[in-house]
């Protein structure tokens, strides 16, 4: 009952902030850290919850957050407004912040009175920031918003369209990815981020790490972008939203839900529903394709015998994640309806149609594709 009443009264308190303070644009005020001290307090809710319940009912990634003792009302106030992280996040469990403060998270490399070596990681993290939020001033530049919404725009060929939707929407994460690298350096400087070593002996400090560059910047499928961006947040709803939609018996299922607190979470804007209702169909669409290929034994054996075709298909499928990766993101950086729709119309809403249509397309593929082999008389 309390994990459901800490549910219901932080979405109710966030909703309602946000219905009477919304504009029509992207707004920066007190329900941006609000928003992260909600999962914040769901997620203590639940980790006291698990701290009740025998050791044998818990998933390995619940017994090492689960708090066997219920926090105080000052470390619960400290865990929540923590100055290196209540604005922006990352988030983090209860359990290691209460680690943190009480010695134990660094107590096998803080010996002698000697400070941990997290300063120069952490610092390295918040320069890395920095460079993000200059290509996010450079490249919005060259493609605003106010670009994309232009007529200038919509004088520009069909696939260059598309190539700069893909760049403007890749530009426009930086700004997100600039302000969770300055957060989580300063998280590293404290020396909260510490998660052990590894096989080198070298100390890690990934513990608040909401974003992988390289994965980000290389990513081939849609599944790495959700694998390498705001990877916190989505751990957070693996953990406290879809793996508790157990009970529905579908993974499809707990995803559709968990897709849908996650946009009602952001808060009332279209553009939130679109955006999330498009990454269940690109993701359904890509995670089917790609159990179809798989099976393509001939298929792979071409693919493992030619080189220029695996760099080939690399390429390809670089510039179309690029592409249509802006193409979902439209909705989200514009927010209300006639924005986005003027954007998305300006190039047919192609991505709609290609993954809306899909269900239909990869019944064709399958019959194609998986046939069985007949059999061959006695």
């Amino acid at each position: 009952m309390s994990v459901l009443a800490t549910l219901i009264f932080n979405m109710v308190y966030l909703l309602w902030g946000y219905y009477t303070t919304a504009t029509d644009d992207y707004d920066i005020k007190w329900t941006m850290p609000q928003c992260v001290l909600t999962l914040r307090l769901i997620g203590l809710a639940f980790n006291v919850l698990d701290g009740r319940q025998p050791d044998a009912k818990l998933s390995a990634s619940q017994r090492e957050v689960a708090l066997k003792e219920r926090p105080t009302i000052l470390e619960v106030t400290a865990f929540a407004y923590f100055p290196g992280s209540f604005l922006v996040g990352p988030q983090y469990s209860m359990k290691r912040y209460l680690d943190y403060v009480h010695g134990r998270l660094l107590d096998d490399i803080s010996q002698n009175g000697q400070l941990p070596p997290c300063v120069f990681p952490g610092i390295s993290r918040i320069l890395v920031g920095f460079i993000y939020i200059t290509l996010y001033q450079l490249g919005t530049m060259y493609t605003s918003d106010e670009y994309v919404l232009s007529f200038e725009f919509q004088k520009q060929s069909f696939f260059k369209r598309l190539l700069i939707i893909g760049f403007w929407g890749h530009v426009n994460m930086y700004k997100y990815i600039g302000c969770w690298l300055f957060t989580e350096g300063v998280c590293t400087t404290f020396g909260l981020t510490y998660t052990g070593k590894n096989e080198k002996g070298e100390f890690q400090w990934n513990g608040c790490e909401n974003v992988n560059l390289y994965t980000f910047e290389t990513a081939n499928r849609f599944n790495h972008y959700i694998m390498s961006f705001n990877t916190n947040t989505n751990n957070w709803c693996a953990e406290y939203i879809y793996k508790r939609l157990k009970f529905l018996g579908s993974k499809l299922y707990s995803q559709f839900f968990t897709l849908l607190f996650l946009a009602l979470w952001h808060g009332f804007h279209s553009g939130y529903y679109v955006c999330f209702f498009l990454e269940f169909i690109i993701m359904y669409a890509e995670k089917d394709l790609t159990s179809i290929f798989e099976k393509q034994e001939k298929l792979q054996s071409i693919m493992k015998a030619h080189v220029e075709l695996r760099m080939l298909f690399a390429v390809v499928s670089f510039v179309y994640t690029f592409i249509f990766m802006g193409y979902s993101v439209v909705c989200f950086h514009l927010l209300s309806f006639p924005r986005y729709n003027q954007v998305y119309s300006s190039i047919y809403y192609c991505g709609h149609i290609i993954y809306l249509t899909y269900p239909l397309v990869s019944i064709l593929i399958k019959k194609t594709l998986l046939k069985k082999p007949a059999e061959k008389a006695d």
